[in-house]
């Protein structure tokens, strides 16, 4: 699969922890260049700074790396015409960086539409990972499970609006769309 996501513009790749969805979102995106990769994720603590570290290792230096925690539909709007090829992982945790920020979860709906309309607005291929929250347990206590609702409605949104949307199982990917 070296022409991109599976020959779909946007792509969004779903999948719980450590459930292969990035080195999925890899294999859909292929070799074309150039490529960018738009990180969500900050180093909040050693632990994810370890997680990131690793993830940058792991990753072919042919991509090129962007930090972008929370304007995310922003740099797409501005740089994705750069590209042939993008990655955005994670929506998670640009979800959870947008909602420390201050934006209230009622506004989700607006950032997730801006968002598509820019990742449309890439003539390349755009490959979005987010965490599927909504198969696990009911959160304890109240923000966790509005963070999952939130979370989910999001994904619904953005699976709405991909050209294909696959979930990854054990690292068993399965196309959805």
């Amino acid at each position: 699969m070296n022409t991109g996501a599976d020959s779909s513009h946007l792509c969004l790749v779903l999948g719980g922890a450590r459930s292969g969805k990035s080195k999925l979102a890899f294999m859909l995106a292929g070799q074309v260049v150039p490529k960018a990769f738009v990180a969500t994720g900050e180093a909040g603590d050693e632990e994810m700074a370890a997680r990131i570290r690793k993830h940058q290792e792991d990753r072919d230096p042919a991509w090129e790396t962007r930090e972008i925690p929370i304007d995310v539909s922003g740099w797409l709007k501005t740089h994705g015409a750069a590209y042939k090829t993008i990655i955005v992982d994670c929506l998670t945790l640009w979800l959870s960086n947008l909602l420390s920020s201050g934006i209230q979860a009622s506004q989700i709906p607006v950032y997730t539409d801006e968002l598509m309309q820019a990742a449309r607005m890439v003539p390349g291929t755009v490959v979005l990972v987010s965490n599927e929250m909504g198969m696990g347990i009911v959160p304890g206590d109240a923000m966790t499970r509005q963070f999952r609702d939130v979370a989910g409605i999001m994904n619904q949104r953005v699976a709405a609006a991909a050209d294909a949307v696959y979930v990854s199982v054990s690292g068993l990917p399965v196309k959805l769309k």
